[in-house]
């Protein structure tokens, strides 16, 4: 996978906030080189957070985030700045644009409090500095510059740079557990929901990381797995499955070979596996009209057969013996508040970077609310969940 065809969840998130009219959109132009977002004199012309996916030097993968200013007014700026919010949710670096005319106000150091309480990396940006007859140098997360003069872009761009590298956190899906000439085999059924002529993308995903480990892997449907385990003349060093077939997988592959599921690796690798498995051990409390939300990160169509409105109810129903209430949210839908529920079951969030994941978790902690991810739900539901956990407690000689 080039750096160009990087998933949205693999990049760096870069939002750029401020108030109106300090020139966000023009900076971030600048930075990339490109008419990413319209400009204009006239304050509040951002009115949609806009996205642009590209390869930022010395950053490398990127996500851009131009969102519309956060003191924008009237109901409709109501819902622009709740956009604004909901896209610091998922910023790895937050760039807080000012105008260089004046000091910064009230409203943008409360916004530089929220970053340091949510922990969020940034830099203060001072725009418009070409009225000065000499910029100021730069300071520590601050910097002057001019997105109309493209004065200071490269400085501030290798400032990006230094701070994505400082909080960069080198976690790997499946490698970690792995050593060069391991042999991993992939279960991966393919349904009517599984996109045409290709793997879904944490299979993708797994399947790389595991090539750049320098291992093999084989991959399989269920139907082929009992044959193919039979034809490998050692046994390979772990079997991965999708959640869904994880109870018939488990019959299959004898005791002695370590089995997990790419949802559970996914919960490692940009969740909280611990959360997730002690939000499985709330299922067993669940009672009759008890609402449980079901949150999937990405946006597909709905079809019949699919995991999440229709086979996870019915799997937890019969889990429970009881009938909740089901409610269901996808894509960017997430409540700050899911304290109307007793329980939340969410997607692997393969399309999510791991700073979403993380606060959509963090909310529900907040509330008070267990969370558990699919393929831990159902690997509990099952009764593998142990087996399941092994493979990534196992020390490798």
């Amino acid at each position: 996978m080039s750096l160009n065809e990087t998933v949205s969840g693999e990049r760096v998130h870069i939002g750029f906030f401020g108030k109106r009219n300090v020139g966000k959109s023009s900076l971030v132009n600048a930075i990339t080189g490109q008419s990413v977002s319209v400009v204009s004199d006239v304050g509040g012309t951002t009115t949609d957070p806009v996205r642009k996916a590209m390869e930022l030097l010395p950053i490398g993968p990127v996500l851009i985030l131009d969102t519309p200013g956060f003191d924008d007014e009237g109901a409709l700026g109501d819902l622009r700045v709740q956009k604004t919010k909901e896209i610091l949710a998922r910023t790895d670096i937050a760039v807080l644009v000012t105008d260089a005319a004046r000091e910064t106000d009230e409203d943008e150091r409360r916004f530089l409090t929220l970053l340091n309480e949510r922990k969020i990396p940034y830099l203060l940006v001072h725009n418009k500095a070409d009225m000065f007859t000499q910029i100021p140098a730069p300071k520590d997360r601050e910097i002057w510059v001019s997105a109309k003069e493209s004065l200071n872009i490269e400085a501030l761009k290798t400032l990006l740079g230094t701070l994505a590298k400082e909080n960069k956190q080198e976690k790997r899906l499946v490698s970690d557990l792995l050593q060069a000439g391991d042999h991993v085999v992939l279960v991966t059924p393919i349904d009517v929901s599984a996109p045409k002529g290709r793997l879904i993308l944490p299979q993708q995903q797994t399947l790389r990381d595991i090539l750049d480990a320098h291992c093999t892997a084989s991959v399989c449907q269920t139907e082929e797995l009992a044959a193919l385990l039979d034809n490998l003349k050692r046994p390979p060093r772990m079997v991965i499955t999708d959640s869904q077939v994880f109870e018939r997988v488990a019959s299959i592959v004898p005791k002695e070979i370590p089995l997990t599921s790419f949802s559970i690796l996914f919960a490692r690798y940009k969740g909280d596996l611990g959360a997730l498995i002690e939000g499985a051990k709330r299922l067993s409390e669940l009672a009759d009209g008890d609402r449980v939300l079901i949150s999937e990160g990405c946006t597909h169509h709905r079809q019949c057969g699919d995991i999440g409105t229709q086979k996870l109810p019915a799997w937890i129903s019969k889990f429970t013996g009881v009938t909740p209430t089901f409610s269901f949210t996808s894509g960017g839908e997430f409540p700050d508040d899911t304290s109307d529920y007793r329980l939340i079951v969410h997607c692997g969030g393969c399309m999510l970077n791991e700073a979403e994941m993380k606060r959509r978790i963090a909310a529900a902690r907040d509330s008070g609310v267990p969370i558990v991810n699919y393929g831990v739900a159902i690997a509990h539901m099952k009764g593998i969940l142990e087996r399941s956990l092994r493979v990534l407690e196992e020390p490798r000689e």
